[in-house]
């Protein structure tokens, strides 16, 4: 065990999520000198793949994480709130997907692409983003950093397999109940989402947004370390599988060209651009589900403003939106030396 080759915990690892993190850890080959998959009792002793092999999960206790060096962890937030910062104690550090420590000042939001510096003040729980969050400010940051981004407008058509698996089979067993002239009745969703878009993701918050959307506005704003851009949202969910797609228009206080765009998030990490509307080549969520990167297209300045320009941004949710953010965290930790808990 050294902070080189750390001995690393991935918690709720039978999920999408986990099992997402699991597949990434393995293909970018983590240098671990162990993995091994946590869960709760009732998943405890059942097996997942990893690497061409299968882990047996172990039952996450208090005592869980002596004698590792991270944990990911992909639970939910009252799991977190709970065990991460017992995680921290034993001296693990720990990268976070749920939104439960997202805003804490103490805490890092990190995108490896974006803010790595912020790693740096960690105090031994860092945060993952907001999937819809982790896609934008991936492609906005370059453009932030060239003309200084004023407003920012999203909105956003976000896959099922976001909600978890149980989404996943609700869409799925819709749509062959009601190609089949059976009647569907919704159980995950408040409406049935088979043929059909529901512009409410999370719950109504009191001044009309939802929580998923204010999640946005605070997260993008704390990630790009600027509390002067203006961020307004609107978070719909699509019957889409994999991968959330996303329509932005921002405002910068200096001009950006078509052309400057396209040259700038050329050269960005982490970002292909797919922008030949004449070829009709353009992002679409088929394309990005399975890949690491963010997609950007149909760019194109917005006439109806001096500095405005729109993009489409499309990315995997369950992959750079959770599981491969928080596995590129750990990699930065530990290229950065930061891969332990400040005394």
């Amino acid at each position: 065990m050294s902070a080189q080759n750390p001995r690393v915990a991935v918690v709720g690892a039978t999920g999408a999520v986990g099992r997402e993190m699991l597949e990434v850890l393995a293909q970018r080959q983590f240098p671990a000198s162990e993995i091994v998959p946590f869960a709760s009792s009732r998943s405890a002793g059942g097996k997942v793949e990893y690497a061409g092999s299968e882990l047996t999960v172990r039952e996450l206790k208090e005592d869980s994480f002596a004698g590792f060096d991270l944990a990911l962890f992909s639970a939910g937030g009252s799991t977190s709130e709970k065990f991460a910062p017992l995680a921290a104690k034993a001296g693990c550090v720990v990268v976070d997907n749920s939104s439960a420590w997202r805003m804490d000042p103490k805490c890092p939001l990190v995108v490896p692409e974006v803010n790595p510096r912020d790693l740096e003040w960690h105090q031994g729980i860092i945060a993952n983003p907001n999937c819809s969050t982790i896609q934008m400010v991936v492609a906005l940051k370059p453009l932030h950093d060239e003309a200084k981004i004023k407003r920012i407008v999203v909105s956003t058509y976000q896959a099922v397999s976001g909600t978890g698996q149980k989404a996943i089979v609700e869409l799925e067993t819709q749509t062959a109940r009601l190609m089949n002239g059976q009647e569907v009745i919704p159980q995950v969703y408040p409406y049935q989402i088979a043929f059909n878009c529901l512009p409410q993701i999370d719950v109504f918050m009191d001044n009309g947004y939802t929580k998923e959307e204010m999640k946005m506005v605070n997260e993008t704003k704390k990630i790009m370390g600027d509390d002067s851009i203006r961020v307004t949202a609107t978070t719909v969910r699509v019957p889409v599988f994999y991968s959330h797609s996303e329509s932005v228009n921002i405002e910068t206080e200096t001009k950006l060209t078509v052309e400057d765009v396209r040259r700038i998030l050329s050269q960005a990490p982490g970002i292909i651009v797919a922008d030949y509307p004449e070829k009709k080549i353009y992002p679409m969520p088929i394309d990005a589900a399975g890949q690491d990167d963010v997609f950007v297209g149909r760019i194109r300045e917005d006439e109806s403003i001096d500095n405005g320009i729109n993009l489409w941004i499309v990315a995997d949710n369950i992959r750079k939106g959770a599981a491969l953010n928080a596995v590129q965290i750990g990699e930065e930790l530990i290229r950065r030396n930061l891969l332990r808990v400040p005394k």
